[in-house]
């Protein structure tokens, strides 16, 4: 899937993004955030509805916000 889902919650919209999309906004490879996800390696939460993977674009945000170093 290429495109981002869009998900309503507490009246304001949160893109959730595929692995693919995800990966690409942080700049890693999708077997990068696989192996994250599988080892719990790094606080990044991702939604898992069956097979699928999404994350959503505000907790990337705040996920780089975390890694910021020199605030």
């Amino acid at each position: 899937m290429s495109y981002s889902l869009r998900m309503i919650a507490d009246n304001s919209t949160d893109d959730l993004l595929t692995p693919r999309e995800a990966a690409s906004l942080l700049r890693v490879k999708i077997s990068t955030l696989a192996i994250w996800r599988c080892r719990g390696r790094y606080p990044l939460p991702y939604i898992k509805v069956g097979s699928r993977i999404c994350y959503r674009r505000s907790e990337i945000e705040k996920f780089l916000q975390s890694r910021t170093v020199g605030k």
